[in-house]
């Protein structure tokens, strides 16, 4: 018996059970209540700085909804550990049309993590979701300034956002969770005067669970963001939501059980349409939740991102740099220079910026390390799959290696030098490929009509 169906014997049922909030000073704290069984309970919390002025303003059946429904995206962090088939929700209630959205948003914000623990999540049975009535809740339905909420992750692409906005005189405002030095930089950088700021903790156990071998792995991050960025605009008064989420992460990574595994389904078109639907459903009916950069691919946002040299050396997307391996190790808060996502955001840049300016984000020419041979040649797809990071698709990072090869045609480095032979003599048509992507534009947006 495999170790995830072990754990879901023993463990048949995870609860959301309740979830409270209080005014501590002018913070709002907030507190949900998981179990897994009768042995193991979870307590994370979250605070969201400065939200006691509004509070009183906000219709409490209002905000119940929206922190209850927090809590919802919250317990699926550790849901996972154990993988229950059922999940009992006692803080409030769902519909079914609520409970058919939750089984779908699992079923692919989940996709990576069941491939790597050898899940099969299609099979009769392998959740059920039930509500149990509990507070009275109401979707909020008021008017909101049009001002505009961008969250800030540290990336250079919110950092494009930000400043595409401000081009179009948008009032704008920035918020960002458990804000890293990085993102704080962009904050900085972009006249984030005020920019919203929650801190998340996680219940130490677990990462205790994590350590004693538990199932453990990918979950939708950006759907978390999604649930958060709706109640921070009831409570600050937002009535626009520009996440920076871009074309390439409608693009999968690999086949699993008849399905297209995506490490970015959070990020996609389809996850924004269909969160669109339920917070317009089931939480604010007037917010506009909707990603600025939609239209664009990866390598077309870092050519606009190359003309705001001030976020050069604040911006990493590094995710390497971030990792704790459960509490074991700090995180060093550096481009690792060997992980797939460096070597993408190396080649992307690398056709748009000098070489003095890459080598002062990177440290190092990436292209000069023959160990990531094999790194590129499954960024464009031929071998394995693509990488389980936020990386473009496999042809726009084919059409990277190009434009950085065609800028340094003469002693070339030995990344771009293997690219010539080996790769693009496959590739004949590939110059019409990249006049095509540089220019191209994706019709499939929530763009407001102004933007």
């Amino acid at each position: 018996m495999s170790k995830a169906n072990k754990l879901r014997k023993k463990y048949p049922q995870f609860k959301y059970s309740d979830y409270s909030y209080q005014l501590k000073g002018k913070d709002l704290k907030i507190t949900f209540d998981f179990s897994i069984g009768s042995e193991i309970f979870f307590k994370p919390e979250i605070a969201i700085k400065d939200a006691g002025l509004r509070l009183k303003k906000i219709n409490r059946e209002v905000l119940n909804n929206l922190v209850f429904n927090l809590g919802l995206i919250e317990s699926l962090s550790y849901w996972k550990a154990t993988c229950s088939p059922e999940i009992l929700v006692s803080a409030g209630k769902l519909s079914e049309d609520q409970i058919i959205w939750w089984r779908n948003l699992i079923s692919f914000g989940f996709g990576q993590f069941f491939f790597e623990n050898k899940i099969d999540w299609r099979k009769k049975g392998f959740l059920e979701i039930k509500s149990f009535d509990n507070k009275k809740v109401k979707v909020f339905s008021g008017k909101l300034r049009n001002n505009t909420l961008v969250p800030i992750g540290g990336g250079k692409d919110s950092a494009v956002t930000i400043e595409l906005l401000k081009a179009k005189k948008k009032k704008i405002n920035c918020f960002s969770l458990n804000p890293i030095l990085p993102a704080k930089k962009i904050m900085k950088i972009g006249k984030c005067k005020n920019p919203l700021i929650v801190k998340r903790k996680i219940d130490k156990k677990l990462l205790e669970l994590n350590r004693k071998g538990f199932l453990n792995g990918h979950t939708p991050f950006s759907a978390y963001l999604a649930f958060l960025s709706v109640l921070l605009a009831v409570l600050f008064d937002y009535r626009y939501l520009a996440f920076s989420n871009e074309r390439s992460s409608n693009e999968g990574n690999v086949k699993y059980l008849g399905h297209i595994i995506n490490h970015q389904y959070s990020k996609s078109f389809d996850f924004e349409k269909k969160f669109r639907y339920y917070s317009k459903s089931y939480l604010a009916k007037k917010i506009e939740y909707f990603s600025y950069l939609r239209p664009l691919y990866e390598i077309q946002i870092a050519k606009i991102f190359s003309q705001y040299p001030q976020y050069f050396t604040s911006f990493l997307s590094c995710n390497e740099a971030f990792k704790t391996d459960s509490g074991r190790k700090k995180k060093n808060g550096k481009w690792c220079c060997n992980c797939s996502k460096c070597l993408f955001a190396f080649a992307i840049l690398y056709p748009f910026l000098s070489k003095k300016d890459i080598l002062k984000i990177f440290k190092e020419n990436l292209f000069e390390k023959k160990e990531l041979i094999p790194v590129m040649e499954q960024l464009i797809g031929v071998k394995k799959f693509k990488p389980f990071e936020c990386v473009g698709t496999k042809e726009e990072s084919l059409v990277a290696f190009y434009l950085s090869f065609l800028k340094n045609k003469d002693g070339l480095p030995i990344v771009l030098n293997y690219f010539k032979d080996k790769v693009l003599p496959k590739y004949p048509d590939i110059e019409r490929v990249a006049k095509k992507m540089m220019s191209s534009w994706n019709s499939e947006h929530f763009l407001p009509r102004d933007l």
